[in-house]
């Protein structure tokens, strides 16, 4: 079955609305709800309506302008045929963790050398460090050429490791969600960072610690690239 372009099948920024939504809901909640506080990173702040609309407004922006006509553009340009059968559990498992490994070590580059060379910085990537305190909805704060850049990264990696159209989709889905449970501000028990023995995935305390301090925690999801280049911080 061909399908030229699935991006109408499901929208990029409905899907990552439904994966900020449980947080913004501990965000309006936590300053009246003692045991929802008492998993926020930083608590001592709090998340305004005035943050989640300007959060809002820019992610909308991004999508309206630059996603959603590449996300067109790219599935015309490489029409998706579905086989008869899908790949296998393991094989899909396998390609999932494959595409995110790839991504984070290209992330890790990209984030470090725009934190070392100081007119990247200021020219790129200062807007999504506006704040300090992470909550879910500024996950996608940034403008368009770290949206387009990061972007980028995330739609070449499956065509490079020839995955499956299906877990494909899946790898974006999936890159979404740990993008927003990264900067969601809650260490909650059942995080994935939890999940993964052994300190290998940082998770939301990780990221978090990266918008204090600025100069650490550089990879989005595994901690071994931070250990490797000695820019590894734990709060």
């Amino acid at each position: 079955m061909n399908l030229a372009c699935p991006c109408i099948c499901f929208s990029p920024f409905s899907i990552y609305l439904s994966f900020c939504l449980p947080f913004v809901v501990l965000d309006a909640l936590s300053s009246r709800v003692a045991w929802i506080r008492r998993y926020k990173i930083q608590q001592k702040t709090s998340v305004s309506w005035r943050m989640i609309w300007s959060c809002l407004a820019l992610s909308l922006y991004n999508h309206v302008m630059y996603i959603f006509p590449l996300s067109v553009l790219h599935w015309y340009w490489r029409p998706v045929s579905y086989t008869v059968t899908a790949p296998g559990l393991l094989r899909v498992i396998w390609d999932l963790f494959a595409c995110l490994l790839l991504f984070d070590f290209q992330y890790f580059v990209w984030h470090l050398l725009h934190h070392k060379v100081p007119w990247l910085y200021r020219t790129f990537h200062k807007v999504h460090h506006k704040y300090t305190s992470t909550f879910a909805l500024a996950t996608e704060y940034s403008g368009a050429w770290e949206t387009l850049s990061l972007g980028f990264f995330a739609a070449v990696n499956p065509m490079l490791l020839g995955v499956h159209p299906m877990t494909e989709m899946l790898f974006h889905m999936l890159n979404m969600w740990l993008s927003v449970e990264d900067h969601c501000g809650y260490d909650l028990p059942w995080a994935t960072h939890r999940l993964v023995p052994f300190g290998l995935y940082g998770g939301a305390p990780h990221h978090d610690v990266h918008h204090q301090k600025f100069k650490s925690n550089y990879a989005p999801y595994f901690t071994h690239w931070d250990k490797l280049f000695g820019t590894l911080h734990s709060e």
